[in-house]
């Protein structure tokens, strides 16, 4: 095997590794991420930045022209590597911002194809999720009000002699990191959510999950701040236009949207539907097996995905410490949204009633329009 080495290996010398093990990790978000406009929503390269703030909470995003700013699509890396984060330490398993793993991993659990030029899609989006900068003030320190970091610090891949792609591993920033471990600040999502092919309804769906959750009244948003939380480059009528045609398909699982009218303000209601987002780690199954057909792979017999377990073999099996089995706080309100405030955040009256979900775990080896990148 050769081993072709993209970035210098600082960091990765001071990390200890986290191997990813498990094969089927319950998708879980990471909330900060979730309402705020970190990433380009349009499947074209995007170079403009995103200059976003609103009352103490700025958020600046920057892209370079090579390989343009990191997309929604490209945020599923981010959601994989944050499953698997609280899945190992559910199960005891030391983590660390260095992960190890097979792309196979990654690709079958976000619904993507296998094939070699899913491997280059997949390869594209670690480039601009490395390229990308952030700065924002979101979770700053008493006395450190701004925070600039890449989604990726750095990666690597593993290659055979003959160019095949044998494993990866990457860098996640501090930020990320601390974020995924406050079990307060995650949030699970359902599995069909990597079935979406629409940038705007992507979003969409992690603004519902997010503030929605399972509030018999949903929460509702005037659309033009919808318009500049998303930070689409789109004009607010078009968008607007967008958001009426999603309301009319009701694409977003667990959630139905309807649109309201108060006087000229036009606003979007975001509603759980009868079968809502499972909780935490109740009955998800296996990414990209068994129900996700309509995204490539229903071609991928079962034999071929017990055929990859042994690239695992690739490094050292990790230690295994105590069990940490802590439940997954759920911070949504489930009382009444009773107003709406076109420049606030949809904040609902009265306090946050949390919920307390238990984990249930296993371990197994083994556009703003357009289609799925």
């Amino acid at each position: 095997m050769s081993r072709r080495r993209l970035i210098t290996s600082s960091e990765r010398s001071k990390l200890d590794p986290f191997i990813v093990a498990t094969g089927d990790a319950s998708p879980r978000d990471q909330r900060d991420l979730m309402e705020r406009p970190f990433f380009s929503l349009a499947k074209a390269k995007r170079v403009v930045p995103i200059l976003y703030e609103t009352g103490d909470v700025r958020v600046e995003v920057f892209a370079v022209p090579e390989h343009g700013m990191a997309t929604i699509w490209d945020a599923d890396v981010l959601i994989w590597a944050a499953s698997q984060i609280v899945e190992a330490e559910n199960l005891g398993l030391k983590t660390s911002r260095f992960l190890r793993f097979t792309p196979y991993q990654l690709l079958m659990a976000t619904g993507r194809e296998t094939g070699a030029r899913d491997y280059r899609l997949l390869k594209g989006a670690l480039s601009r999720l490395q390229s990308t900068s952030i700065r924002t003030t979101i979770r700053h320190g008493e006395h450190w009000r701004r925070h600039q970091f890449s989604w990726i610090n750095e990666w690597e891949e593993l290659t055979r002699a003959d160019g095949r792609v044998e494993g990866m591993e990457f860098v996640l920033p501090d930020w990320f990191y601390r974020g995924v471990i406050d079990r307060t600040l995650v949030l699970a999502i359902d599995p069909a959510y990597f079935r979406l092919t629409g940038g705007i309804e992507r979003w969409l769906y992690r603004v519902a999950r997010k503030h929605a959750g399972r509030q018999p009244n949903g929460w509702a948003f005037e659309i033009a701040h919808l318009h500049e939380k998303s930070g689409s480059l789109v004009r607010v009528s078009d968008f607007a236009l967008q958001i009426r045609r999603i309301a009319i398909r009701q694409p977003l699982p667990g959630y139905r949207l309807r649109i309201e009218r108060q006087g000229r303000r036009e606003l979007l209601r975001i509603l759980p539907a009868e079968l809502s987002t499972g909780p935490v780690d109740n009955h998800v199954e296996a990414l990209g097996t068994s129900h996700a057909n309509g995204i490539g792979t229903s071609h991928a017999a079962l034999s071929g995905l017990r055929t990859h377990g042994s690239q695992l073999t690739l490094w050292p099996e990790t230690a295994i410490p105590t069990l940490n089995l802590e439940s997954n706080s759920e911070s949504n309100s489930s009382f009444e949204n009773r107003a709406v405030n076109n420049r606030d955040s949809g904040r609902p009256n009265g306090p946050a009633g949390p919920m307390q979900i238990g984990d249930i775990l296993r371990l197994r080896t083994g556009r703003e329009s357009g289609g799925t990148r």
